[in-house]
């Protein structure tokens, strides 16, 4: 947190085998017209607050462009190349290890950042503790648990999910609108070659209507139950924990709040 000192850190990990840092990623992309830019920004970090409030981990800023491109059409919109932040992940677990926290959890905000699996999956192959969280698998315990009733697939962009989390965590940047801007566009299997603006003219597809603050606790609380798994799974000895595989990915698709095209 940019509020800690290096003894906050160094008590934090005092007598621990293995120590856990915990990055947000989140993007700065077009959120229709009452959500910020900084949305899934917003989102990662609001989880990975309440990890940190939670478990023994250690809390980093939040790397808040990523990969962005299929927003592109829209003003405000800033994204880097996949290698870009490819490197930048690698090169903050690398810093982290040289100064003795040997363990990264990845909380990804926005769908689209594909390559963060592909992070954690070399990351793994080389040895390195790493995951990436939340899985979506873990997203669809914490809607089923926040009654959050539209679908990961419908749910795609600035719909009930986002919109709750940030009425919870950031209320004061909800601007008026979200009441009347739902818009359902569930068949989107060239969003990776048309991009957005091919699906949606305000940017959103979900439900944010039916949004609100006491669903965005409920999902953030879920998220929270759910990472104890992957603590475990870093901090311990063994192997995945029943039912996943703890590193956050799947295959032909990508981490967050969404359907298969992955754009939270």
């Amino acid at each position: 947190m940019p509020a800690d000192t290096t003894q906050d850190v160094r008590a934090r990990g005092a007598g621990r085998a293995r120590q856990v840092a915990v990055l947000p990623v989140g993007s700065y992309e077009q959120h229709g017209r009452y959500l910020p830019l900084a949305t899934d920004t917003l989102v990662a970090c609001a989880v990975a607050g309440e990890l940190a409030a939670a478990y023994p981990v250690h809390p980093l800023p939040p790397v808040t462009i990523s990969c962005s491109h299929e927003h592109a059409a829209w003003p405000g919109t800033v994204s880097i190349s996949a290698p870009t932040l490819h490197a930048v992940v690698r090169d903050i677990a690398a810093s982290l290890r040289r100064s003795g926290v040997d363990a990264l959890v990845v909380v990804n905000g926005h769908g689209g950042n594909y390559v963060l699996g592909n992070v954690v999956q070399e990351a793994a192959a080389r040895g390195e503790r790493m995951a990436l969280f939340p899985a979506p698998e873990d997203w669809e315990a914490a809607r089923v648990r926040a009654g959050v009733t539209t679908s990961l697939l419908t749910d795609m962009h600035a719909g009930e999910i986002e919109t709750s989390v940030l009425l919870h965590a950031h209320p004061e940047q909800v601007r008026p609108g979200y009441e009347t801007a739902d818009f359902v566009a569930d068949d989107r299997r060239h969003l990776l070659s048309l991009g957005m603006a091919a699906y949606t003219d305000s940017g959103v597809i979900g439900r944010p209507s039916l949004g609100s603050a006491e669903k965005g606790k409920a999902l953030l609380a879920g998220l929270t139950e759910s990472f104890g798994a992957y603590f475990a799974l870093l901090t311990g000895a063994g192997g995945a924990p029943a039912g996943g595989t703890g590193d956050g990915s799947r295959a032909g698709g990508g981490p967050g709040p969404v359907g298969a095209e992955g754009d939270a």
